[in-house]
């Protein structure tokens, strides 16, 4: 490689593009190596693997700089109303390769480094998945945003910068070990620090009132000051017409460094408030066992929505000095429960800063946020001590209060002679203990409440909060999840991408739905080898990442099983880790006749905290131990736990799967939308009727899935009366399995120990996700999938009309549907779901 000849940096693409496949390789080469020469300071000789990931991540940044400024001029000048989506994650993954694609620039930057000797995949290899997530919450909040942008929603999405993100996960004997995720340690190449647009974030101290001029006044004196300073992340739509903001905050103090604590020799205490502060922003979802780790969370929280609202109204008042005008050009998500506090936040900047009578900045509040549910699990729905919140935010529990007070009066009448319900609807809860209820805040606080798949939505309104519904019909809807296909499909997979354009055109990128053009090619013979190449391709690619980072090796020639997602009770990939033990056990007795190879692959993580979620992992690696190694089933059935699940492993991992195991106990999944990503790539549902699965079914046909387990309604029938004993004692394969675990000691040779949470869990305490209440209908699915599977042709049929199916699980439908219903907030003509002609029909023509 050479250096030499630096030139200035190509200009960025000229207004009115669409996209900068214009951009020579040339260009790109030129910025690459200025990058590496005044930025870097490096030349052939010293430049590291990683400089010249960073030197190329700038020069494809410089690409967009101008139209992320472009885009935001335009929104100030129009006064379009903004939608801010406030997340605790976004699970963006890796940037180059998507932000490369976005923009039109894969082929010039395959060509420039090629001419620089380097291979762009090998570049891409060398970024780290950014630390700003955990599972679907976050993952779906970064599909949300890209789709945003690509459908031209002016938006800004507000998080946390954290230091740390979650952890990163090992397995040592089979254990799960958690290490600090500490991404940014080389620097994050896509950020722009705003230091000059700090904020200032307060906690603690004591409430005085008095009249001032005649009206009741509130101060807030606080005894605690935290800076927020943000930093900017460009988020590029498909085409590269417009770039929205992810805007992350740190934690910063503004005393670094007390210099008479160091001078006194106390050197800890010099730096006390420096540490105090960072540790808001140092760790996703801190251990919250502990008084302490509670306190975390809660600070956590309110630090971004403390920052985020700061910013909205600085925005806003860029548009408006009307503070009536703010619910028409400002539209507020809250994504999920966790920046809830956004509500009283509001109200107190309306009502003491604002000085606004309290019934306008309701009725504002109200009609600017609204609230998405993710969740059916009463464990997940958070509660705060009061006591802790009103020590941390006095100003804002009177606010709560205040609300709390005033709502309960619009309960009592709306109920007359009804105690029960209003105390199950306080937002105030007082036994056992005093805590706060944030799910219903978020309901009472907002003007819109939605669900993320049908059956979760009904199920909010029906199981959770019958009563809210009852009393605010009007704000409960539902909008289905859905996924970007741009980094699902195009990116994670080409060589599929690259045969649905051959056969269809390319319109499907814009707009999902083109896909059902698939579906009389899933008759065509031909059409189905060439899948099945896609196939073998995408699983030869995912072997040689396994071989690389873990030493783990697969076999492209079995059948790819595959269960990634986070380690849970409620998505039971114990029941996967107990029938894969059915099947052992059935090769042993001579019972299991004609199986076709099979590779099950599970990856996830589960929290530090939650023992027995790490037992299941413990679990399932020791079922791999014995059953890879036994000369009766290591031909048959392979075993493989892939740690420190990721998006960059995802994109490798889901197109190569053949089936998909989505299997929680129906009624508990929100959604899903990893069975969305499988069934996009071409992999058959192995599912419950539960979340998005339903969904999935009514559009490809059950037919065409493996459906199998209690349905919602079978489910509460038998919750009174269920027995997991009496599976064990009547169901003669669940009683050898359990034996073989429990009592045996095959697959826990001198630590039987180590699966007595298991034990306690199924037997003692109830069995809860009905683990053995499915489990045969689940190893009847299993037969089912074996039976097809040895028909390629019907299998690869089965799958093809999958991905023609898959078109309703794109994130644009849904963020279209958000735009429509919720943030009333117009798409441009050209999106394809606007109902103006689409892009994708005037590319066609």
């Amino acid at each position: 490689m050479t250096y030499d000849d630096l030139e200035p940096r190509a200009a960025a693409v000229g207004p009115g593009s669409a996209s900068c496949a214009n951009v020579s390789p040339e260009a790109v080469l030129r910025d690459f190596r200025n990058h590496l020469h005044f930025d870097l300071a490096v030349d052939r000789f010293s430049a590291t693997a990683y400089d010249e990931f960073l030197a190329l991540s700038w020069a494809v940044r410089d690409q967009l700089v101008d139209r992320w400024i472009r885009t935001q001029n335009e929104f100030y000048e129009t006064r379009t109303k903004r939608v801010y989506y406030i997340s605790l994650e976004f699970l963006i993954g890796r940037s180059l390769g998507n932000n490369v694609l976005n923009l039109g620039m894969m082929e010039a930057v395959k060509q420039a480094m090629t001419t620089a000797d380097l291979d762009l995949e090998d570049l891409r290899e060398r970024e780290v998945d950014a630390g700003l997530g955990n599972g679907g919450l976050g993952r779906l909040a970064a599909c949300f945003l890209e789709s945003m942008a690509t459908l031209g929603v002016p938006a800004i999405g507000y998080s946390l910068r954290y230091e740390h993100g979650i952890f990163k996960q090992s397995i040592r004997n089979g254990f799960q070990i958690e290490h600090p995720d500490s991404w940014l340690r080389s620097g994050n190449p896509w950020e722009i620090a705003r230091p000059e647009r700090r904020v200032e974030v307060r906690f603690g101290g004591e409430v005085r009132s008095h009249f001032e001029n005649g009206r009741y006044t509130v101060v807030w004196n606080p005894d605690e000051t935290v800076w927020g300073i943000p930093y900017d992340m460009p988020v590029v739509g498909y085409g590269g017409r417009v770039v929205d903001t992810l805007r992350l905050w740190k934690s910063a103090s503004p005393d670094d460094f007390d210099f008479n604590d160091f001078s006194r020799g106390d050197y800890f205490r010099a730096v006390d408030k420096k540490v105090n502060a960072e540790n808001i922003t140092k760790v996703l979802y801190p251990n919250d066992d502990t008084m302490m780790g509670k306190e975390l969370r809660f600070r956590q929280q309110y630090f971004l929505v403390s920052c985020s609202l700061h910013d909205i109204m600085r925005r806003f008042r860029k548009t408006s000095d009307n503070i009536r005008d703010l619910p028409d050009l400002v539209a507020i998500q809250l994504n999920d429960t966790h920046p809830t506090m956004a509500i009283p936040e509001l109200m107190r900047m309306l009502v003491d800063e604002e000085r606004i009578d309290w019934d306008l900045a309701w009725d504002l509040t109200v009609r600017t946020f609204a609230y998405t549910n993710h969740t059916l699990l009463s464990e997940a729905l958070e509660i705060w001590p009061a006591d802790m919140v009103e020590r941390v935010l006095p100003r804002h529990y009177q606010i709560i209060c205040e609300i709390n007070h005033r709502f309960l009066k619009q309960v009592a009448a709306f109920f007359p002679g009804d105690p029960v319900r209003r105390e199950q609807m306080s937002i105030i809860r007082e036994a056992p203990y005093r805590a706060l209820r944030m799910a219903n805040l978020a309901i009472v606080g907002s003007h819109s409440v939605n669900g993320v798949a049908k059956l979760h939505s009904e199920l909010i309104k029906s199981r959770l909060v019958p009563d809210f519904h009852a009393m605010f019909p009007e704000r409960f809807n539902n909008k289905t999840n859905g996924v970007t296909p741009r980094r699902w499909l195009l990116k994670a997979n080409p060589p599929l991408a690259n045969l649905i354009t051959e056969a269809i055109g390319d319109g499907w990128v814009w707009h999902l739905d083109d896909l059902r053009a698939l579906a009389p090619l899933a008759e065509d013979r031909e059409f189905q080898e060439r899948f099945r190449k896609t196939k073998r391709a995408a699983k030869q690619r995912l072997i040689e990442h396994c071989l690389r980072y873990y030493n783990i090796p697969l076999n492209p020639d079995t059948r790819f099983d595959v269960q990634c997602k986070r380690i849970h009770t409620y998505k039971r990939q114990l029941l996967n880790a107990l029938h894969i033990v059915s099947l052992y056990c059935r090769l042993h007795q001579g019972t299991l006749k004609d199986f076709t190879p099979t590779t099950f692959i599970f990856s996830g993580k589960a929290a530090p905290g939650f023992a027995l979620a790490k037992a299941i992992i413990k679990l399932i690696n020791n079922i791999a131990d014995i059953v890879n190694q036994d000369p009766v089933s290591r031909d048959l059935i392979n075993v493989r736990f892939l740690p420190n699940y990721r998006v960059s492993l995802a994109e490798r991992l889901i197109p190569a799967a053949d089936v998909s195991e989505q299997i929680s106990v129906a009624g508990t999944e929100a959604s899903g939308t990893g069975n969305m990503k499988f069934m996009m790539n071409g992999a058959l549902t192995l599912g419950t009727m539960d979340g998005a699965n339903i969904e999935i079914v009514e559009e490809v046909g059950e037919e065409n899935a493996f459906i199998f387990g209690l349905g919602i309604e079978e489910v509460e029938k038998t919750r009174g009366f269920y027995r997991p004993g009496w599976h064990y004692e009547n169901e003669p394969l669940v009683r050898s399995v359990l034996d073989m675990l429990f009592t045996e000691d095959v697959f826990c040779p001198g630590e039987r120990e180590v699966f007595d949470p298991i034990r306690r869990f199924l037997f003692d305490e109830g069995d809860p996700y009905m683990h053995l209440a499915d489990f045969t209908s689940y190893a009847q699915a299993h037969q089912r999938v074996q039976e097809v599977y040895a028909d390629r042709a019907e299998w690869s049929r089965k799958a093809i009309l999958n991905i023609a199916a898959s078109g309703k699980f794109s994130s644009d439908r849904t963020i279209s549907e958000y735009a429509r219903d919720i943030w009333n907030v117009p798409l441009p003509e050209s999106c394809p779901y606007s109902g103006g002609p689409s892009k994708a029909s005037s590319q066609a023509e």
